[in-house]
């Protein structure tokens, strides 16, 4: 479990960070708005903020202010110190992290279980925000303080979140394009006879709106699944996302009949392998999370394009009920 009582820190003066940019429009935009143009130039920035600097004045052409509306007749020198504002009114919190990579773009966490990504209701600290401000204070004037996907709370593994605006906007855009790899491992209520791909879209359940569910209305949501091992009333199996749907794992596996083992919400009630050992039921009854780890990342570094890829270890409450499950399915079997 993670300790959360840590008193917060009084909030620190963030300088808004800024980026340098030079840059010329070549010939071939001759024609084009400037913001179009600019756009096609420095795709890790959205349009509408490119406005927004132009319309400040942070963005000049050939040192004058432009519309962003103007022709551009091609040849023009674009510069500007580039500021932007802080986004979160989270305050910094000493909390471990288990830091797996870093430069000055890029931090990739391993998150333990019972972390939660975001203050919220009911979690107003002690969440991974709150870490992420106290070892780089400077995500605070990103959105989502950097994070691009998130965890649910009790499921562990590994998260990406952007240092700088250029890396969060080149990994939202990944995201949106499917580039970036994802997967989990996952131990299911029963034993499926093969991998498979689920294709359902996901959204609010129609009555229970706590919940997600696979509903006609909802965004479209893919899960590829594969056995790993099969044990005698479960199965552990890696898990590959599509795409990113809040709970979309849970709630796929659950819409096909192999929920999550210890998932208190879609999971119902867990299944007892036949005349199971007292420690074998204790550790299926035990396991009050659901049995979800993050173990594989994989993606471009979104500025200098090199091919980055992580693994994180199993936890050792997912390792020992894995051990406790195989040593139930060896014994039966000999």
């Amino acid at each position: 479990m993670i300790e959360t009582s840590i008193t917060l820190e009084p909030p620190k003066a963030i300088m808004p960070p800024t980026e340098r940019i030079d840059c010329r429009i070549p010939p071939a935009c001759a024609g084009m708005r400037l913001d179009q143009a600019l756009a096609e130039l420095l795709p890790t920035y959205s349009r509408s903020r490119l406005q927004q600097w132009l319309k400040a004045g942070q963005l000049r052409v050939d040192g004058v202010v432009r519309r962003p509306r103007d022709p551009v007749a091609g040849g023009e020198t674009v510069s500007g110190d580039l500021e932007f504002e802080i986004e979160t009114t989270a305050l910094p919190q000493a909390i471990p992290l288990v830091v797996l990579y870093e430069d000055d773009d890029l931090l990739v966490i391993d998150k333990p279980a019972g972390l939660v990504a975001h203050p919220a209701a009911g979690h107003r600290d002690g969440t991974l925000v709150n870490a992420l401000l106290h070892r780089a204070p400077e995500l605070a004037a990103l959105p989502r303080a950097g994070l691009v996907h998130r965890l649910d709370k009790n499921t562990s593994g590994l998260l990406v979140v952007a240092r700088s605006p250029r890396a969060y906007t080149a990994l939202v855009a990944q995201m949106q394009a499917r580039i970036i790899a994802r997967e989990y491992l996952a131990v299911v209520n029963g034993v499926p006879v093969a991998g498979g791909t689920v294709d359902a879209p996901v959204g609010r359940h129609p009555v229970d709106r706590q919940r997600m569910a696979v509903t006609a209305g909802g965004k479209p949501a893919v899960t590829h699944y594969r056995v790993r091992r099969r044990f005698r009333a479960h199965a552990l199996l890696r898990v590959k996302l599509e795409t990113g749907r809040t709970h979309q794992i849970r709630v796929h596996m659950a819409h096909i009949r192999f929920p999550l083992l210890g998932d208190p919400v879609y999971g119902g009630r867990p299944r007892i392998p036949p005349n199971a050992s007292p420690a074998c039921i204790a550790a299926i009854q035990g396991f009050r999370r659901q049995a979800l780890h993050a173990e594989r990342l994989a993606f471009p570094h979104p500025v200098t394009g090199e091919r980055l890829e992580w693994r994180a270890e199993i936890p050792a409450d997912l390792a020992d009920l894995l051990a406790v499950l195989g040593e139930d399915t060896d014994h039966r079997h000999e």
